[in-house]
């Protein structure tokens, strides 16, 4: 078989595979594209998304890093190294790797996001309000973002931005306001 089409065929059936839930063989057809081409950043991204998935942080970060040795500019391949590294705690080497997606993308609304959590976790507040806001101003209908806005801007003693941000969660997620008002105190608009 051509080369080319036994990529293909492989890249499909790893699809296939994962889409079944058999992720240990959608793995070994990728491991399979990665011995055809060891420098295929397909694969090896695929293959740390298949570590990720299996709780195998540090091996997914490694080849993560080999993604982004081959393709430095690969803000994906940066934001989830930085989400690995989040992940393991490692929050000043997390915000160094969201920084750099977004050097590569500045519209990456989950680095911004990446940036603000990490932030949040050393407890750098002030810092965190503005990643969290343009997070909020490129996924505006996504809860997570504002959410996360108002627990620093109550953290901050910043009740009434934070009380405009509830009002705005309860228009399309009022789920997420409701556990927002239980949390902070912060009242629910009639």
């Amino acid at each position: 078989m051509h080369p080319a089409l036994q990529r293909w065929y492989w890249d499909h059936m790893a699809a296939w595979c994962i889409l079944f839930r058999q992720r240990e063989k959608g793995l070994a057809y990728y491991k399979k594209m990665l011995a055809a081409d060891p420098n295929d950043t397909l694969a090896i991204a695929s293959i740390a998304y298949r570590y990720a998935e299996a709780g195998r942080k540090h091996d997914a970060l490694e080849m993560f890093e080999r993604v982004i040795a081959l393709k430095p500019d690969d803000d994906e391949a940066q934001f989830n190294r930085g989400f690995l590294l989040q992940e393991l705690g490692k929050h000043d080497a997390a915000l160094a790797v969201f920084r750099r997606a977004i050097e590569i993308n500045p519209d990456h609304d989950r680095a911004h996001y990446g940036i603000g959590l990490s932030l949040i976790a050393l407890r750098r507040y002030e810092e965190a309000l503005a990643p969290l806001k343009r997070n909020t101003v490129l996924q505006p209908m996504s809860p997570f973002g504002w959410y996360q806005l108002a627990r620093v801007e109550v953290d901050l003693n910043q009740r009434d931005q934070a009380q405009k941000v509830l009002d705005h969660l309860m228009t399309f997620e009022p789920k997420v306001a409701k556990q927002l008002a239980r949390e902070t105190g912060l009242k629910l608009p009639h």
